[in-house]
């Protein structure tokens, strides 16, 4: 079940509204969301009050981004804990809400873990749903330093590949704050140079059709203060070819064990323009990002989202008359093609930044060794 009420977004930063938070009112424990599909216009929050509500949230986008998905799949598991629902119903629904993130799937069954091993060690239901809830925020607590540490390490690789600063920055979907527990992954990079003083220019593609880039990229590059270009997706080759491009930054929702990156649909054509022009292509995602399961780039499972995102248009506080909800921009009836991501193969991929350490050139190897340093970092050797 969930519940809205809206928040006035005038002269308030994005970190001061967060993503996602646990909240426990005198009614119960609940979950909130700042609803990403109402942004711009309005910052609104969405209150989730059990599983369900939680993956409705996630297809519908309210909530969305890779590490995101893991934190919020794993206080969706500790909810139906601690308000007494099936858990493991809720987690196994939870997983399969969006196929393609692989955080999603990782961050559900670490809280569910925990859950099953509390409740076999005191058969207490409610030390059990502590449990679960202790892993979600300890898994929000590491993606915030995962962040920090991943914008350190891809400015230090920008100031090495492009001496003498003034970087031009092209991304691609959304990936700040938004989509994390701290200030996102190739946003967060963007960030620490304009910070640095480092940032000339950040152009924001549009990110068809859903408009991740202008709706929430450009909301956030505003917020801080970041000199940014919004241009539509078709619009990026002409500023290559006008070498107005110094890099291409962009996230990740699935990194297979050979390198090939999974993306919002529109990051393959970018690493190809890339190449040709001789840029720099670099993706920046957190290890738990990377798959040893899914070996290559063709077998990672691309989410295939509804035609009426393509055939219609969503404004806020406009009159809909579309069935998805929107205003048609094209005849009824109209057959849409609309994955939600593309997969890049690795020898597109200059670098991947990653919480570890970059891997460049990108190599099952090399990721298997970055990977290898996480899992023993995280077991304390």
């Amino acid at each position: 079940m969930a519940d809205q009420y809206a928040q006035s977004g005038e002269h308030k930063r994005p970190t001061e509204i967060p993503a996602i938070r646990w909240e426990e009112p005198p009614e119960g424990p609940v979950l909130v969301l700042l609803d990403q599909t109402r942004l711009p216009a309005e910052e609104v929050e969405l209150v989730c009050t059990d599983a369900s509500a939680l993956v409705e949230a996630i297809r519908s986008l309210a909530v969305r981004g890779a590490p995101l998905l893991g934190i919020a799949g794993a206080y969706g598991v500790a909810l139906a804990a601690v308000r007494g629902f099936e858990v493991e119903e809720a987690a196994n629904a939870l997983a399969g809400a969006r196929p393609t993130a692989v955080n999603l799937a990782l961050g559900v069954r670490r809280a569910q873990a925990a859950h099953q091993a509390a409740l076999a060690r005191t058969g207490d239901p409610r030390q059990a749903a502590d449990a679960a809830l202790a892993a979600a925020r300890a898994l929000h607590r590491e993606d915030a330093a995962a962040s920090a540490r991943m914008a350190e390490h891809g400015l230090a690789l920008l100031d090495e590949l492009l001496p003498g600063g003034g970087h031009r920055i092209l991304t691609h979907c959304n990936t700040g704050s938004l989509v994390s527990g701290g200030e996102g992954t190739a946003f967060a990079v963007a960030l620490a140079a304009h910070r640095a003083g480092r940032l000339r220019r950040l152009w924001v593609d549009e990110t068809r059709p859903l408009l991740q880039g202008s709706r929430l990229t450009a909301y956030e590059a505003a917020r801080s203060g970041m000199a940014y270009t919004l241009l539509t997706d078709n619009a990026a080759g002409s500023l290559f070819a006008a070498g107005e491009v110094d890099a291409v930054l962009v996230g990740a929702d699935r990194i297979a064990a050979d390198g090939s990156v999974a993306n919002k649909v529109g990051s393959y054509p970018l690493a190809v323009l890339a190449r040709y022009h001789h840029v720099p292509f670099i993706v920046v995602a957190p290890v738990t990002t990377v798959d040893p399961d899914t070996p290559d780039g063709a077998s990672v499972e691309v989410e295939q989202r509804p035609g009426y995102e393509v055939t219609e248009v969503t404004v806020p506080q406009v009159p809909v008359t579309g069935a998805g909800g929107g205003v048609p921009v094209a005849p009824l009836g109209t057959q849409a093609y609309n994955p939600a991501f593309d997969v890049t193969p690795p020898e597109l991929v200059t670098a991947i930044v990653t919480e570890e350490g970059v891997v460049s050139p990108v190599t099952a190897e090399a990721l298997a060794q970055v990977c290898g340093r996480a899992r023993r970092a995280a077991d304390g050797g």
